[in-house]
Order: C-alpha cells, then structure tokens, then sequence
C-alpha cells in the first residue's frame, strides 16, 4: 500500500509540473528501461529459484550456481549497457522525437551491471522465502525513489523527470546492498567458480522465454504511443499512458503477491491434480479479491483521478472501464500463464506472447485511428480476451479432466 500511495503521488506531480507531454515521454522512457533491464537480466529471478530449491541444502552446488549467475549476467549486461551508450543518439531520437536527452539514456546504460547484481540479491533473497526484507527493500527504495523524483522534476522539469527513472534504480540498488551486508553469509560464493555448463542450461530454458517478453512487450507499448503521437498528439498519448501508470498501481500489488506466493508454489508441484487444486484455490480467492480491488477503482474513480492527476486528464474518467476490463482478464490468464513459465513450457509461452503483442499492436494500429487513445485501450481488452481464450485451449485437457482421472 506503500508504493502504491508514492505511485499516487509521483504521479500527481509528473502530471501537474510535465503536463500529458511529460507523461507521454517519461512513459516512454519507462517502457525503454525495463526493456532494457529485462534483456539484461534474462530471466535470472526465476531460473534462479528454480535452481536455488532444488539445490538449497547443498552450499558447494549454491556456490557453482551463485558464480555462474555472476558471471555471466555481468558480461551480458556490461556488452549491452556499453551499445547504449553509443547508440544513446538515436534512441533517444526514438523515444523523444529529439536527441536532446541522451544523458539519461546513457546514465540508464552505465548503471545496468549494478541493476542485474541487484535481481541476483533480490532472487537470492526470494528463494530464502525472506519476504519482509524484500517488502522492506522495496518500500525503502521507493521512499527514496519518490523524494528524488519530486526533486528532480521540480529542479530538471522533464530532463529531471527522465533522469529519475535511472536514478530511481541506483537507489533500489544501494538500498539493497545495505541488506545484503546484514546477510552476506547468504551471498557469498567463489567468484574464482567458472561458469558452470549445466546451470547455463537451466538460464537459457527460462531466458529464451524472458529475453521475448523483455523486448516485444515494451517495444509494443513504444510503438504504440508513438502511433498516437503520429495520428493525433503527444498530449493524447500522455493521456493513454496516464492510464496505464494507474493500472501499474493496483496490478503491481497483486503481481507481487503472485510472484512471492503463487508461482513458487507451482514450482513444486508435480501433477495436474496439484495444478487443478491450485487452480480452484486462485479463481476462489485471488480473482474475487481483484474483481473487488476494481470495482472499488471504478467507483472512486473521480476520487482517485483528482488525486492522482490534474484536469488535463479528466477524460480518463470516460475509457478508464476498458482498461480495468482487460487488466480483469489478464489476472485470470497468469493463473494458466505462471504454470507455463514455471515448467518452461517455451513452445506455448512463445505462442502466447507473440500472439498477444502483436494482436495488440494491430488492433490498435486500426483502433488509434478512429479512437484515439482509446483505441488503444480496447485493443489491450480485446487482445487480453483472444489471449484467454488460447490459453483456456492449451490446458483444456487438464481442465476437462475429471479430479480421479488425474494422476
């Protein structure tokens, strides 16, 4: 509840110091990072808690896998971190519409390296089950990240605003690591251990899938927006992405949860009766709490709006229904979606996710013109429910099953 009041707020003075322009720009820069961030990491948090559980009691196998896992993220985030900084110009021309901030691009880039160390304590910390100091971490951090992005904003207007973004994750580092000093008797391990071949292939199983959401899920949203800048206007993107930063509010409360509870729980299971009990247990708890969460957004929406934004945002109160229709599905889609991932099931994660991005994209392509932003918001219900629908066909037999014929 924490981050989500600071997300309040953060919000409240992006879009009363930086306008719908400054929404639409600092979105996409946001959207660039974790792309950035995600291809850096590639999958780390969840290979490494695959491989964490089944070697937990044996320090010498923690100790191969903790080197390995150093290692090697570190050499693929220094290469990637190095291209940003070259191809800063571009980007930003990309991003921006202006080369005119390359600085944050290329801040963004040199700090990528201590971003990817920082998922490695983090997965550590999740595959100890040590919740409250990853609860801890994140409120702290995002105390910090709010104070400086205030600032920043305040000082710098947008220039500050783009720079709070790669600050924001230096914090969350620095944040960490006094943790990690407390508890350095979990973190330590041979960095003299060369990269070990067999848990190399345990990071490319959950990397192929990573490394296809890290690029055409935030290359989407890129280009999504700037589809509305080009059809209509930068304040109508700043607008769509208004809407999109509320989402991130209430979906990151339950993302977290399901990925602190949820997913480590499929992790250990091992048929599809376990699976079909988790299941009920998800659509019998989770998926009423969110409906509620929605319903309560719905209805205090002019509340939550003049919170959160200033007038030049009032028409988010007319579409804003599209939106929490879609973000609705998509909580009932990751019960099926984590159970792919967790059991590396490539073939179909690959399927889902082009399937959605790109339906997404297209649609919105055709929707943009006629709509506008909104358009954009019913492309993401509509992909959302054609994304539901094949994942419902992929685990029809489980779900047809009667419970004795399982195994």
């Amino acid at each position: 509840m924490v981050s989500f009041a600071l997300g309040i707020f953060s919000t409240k003075i992006v879009s009363l110091f930086l306008g719908t322009p400054g929404m639409a720009l600092i979105g996409s820069f946001r959207n660039f990072s974790s792309m950035l961030k995600s291809t850096a990491t590639l999958g780390i948090n969840n290979s490494l808690i695959k491989l964490f559980i089944e070697n937990k009691d044996d320090k010498a196998a923690l100790s191969s896998i903790y080197s390995t896992f150093f290692w090697f993220f570190l050499i693929i985030s220094s290469l990637l971190g190095l291209l940003v900084l070259f191809f800063a110009g571009p980007i930003s021309s990309f991003l921006f519409f202006t080369n005119s901030y390359t600085i944050p691009i290329q801040f963004f880039g040199l700090l990528l390296p201590l971003m990817v160390i920082n998922t490695f304590w983090i997965a550590i910390y999740n595959g100890l089950e040590q919740f409250k100091k990853m609860i801890a971490i994140q409120i702290i951090a995002n105390v910090l990240i709010f104070g400086s992005t205030a600032f920043l904003i305040w000082k710098q207007h947008i220039f500050g605003g783009l720079l709070s973004v790669a600050l924001g994750e230096f914090l969350m580092v620095v944040v960490t690591f006094l943790y990690v000093l407390k508890d350095k008797h979990h973190f330590q391990f041979e960095l003299k251990n060369k990269i070990n071949k067999e848990y190399l292939k345990v990071i490319k199983q959950f990397s192929a899938m990573a490394l296809l959401s890290a690029v055409i899920a935030p290359l989407t949203l890129m280009l999504i927006r700037n589809i509305i800048v080009k059809d209509h206007s930068i304040q109508e993107a700043g607008l769509w992405d208004g809407i999109s930063k509320l989402s991130s509010f209430y979906m990151m409360i339950f993302s977290s949860g399901l990925s602190l509870y949820y997913m480590p729980k499929l992790a250990s299971l091992q048929t599809d009766a376990e699976f079909k009990t988790e299941l009920k247990m998800y659509f019998k708890l989770f998926v009423p709490l969110f409906l509620l969460m929605l319903l309560a957004v719905f209805v205090c929406k002019g509340l939550i709006l003049d919170i959160a934004f200033t007038p030049e945002f009032a028409k988010i109160k007319e579409v804003l229904i599209w939106q929490l229709s879609g973000d609705f599905i998509k909580i009932m889609t990751l019960a099926f979606g984590y159970q792919i991932v967790v059991k590396t099931r490539i073939k179909d994660y690959i399927i889902l996710e082009m399937g959605f991005n790109l339906s997404y994209l297209v649609m919105a392509f055709y929707f943009i013109k006629g709509h506008s932003f909104e358009g954009a918001l019913q492309a993401y219900f509509y992909a959302n429910l054609l994304l539901f629908i094949i994942i419902l066909w992929m685990f029809r037999r489980v779900l047809l099953k009667k419970d004795n014929q399982l195994e």
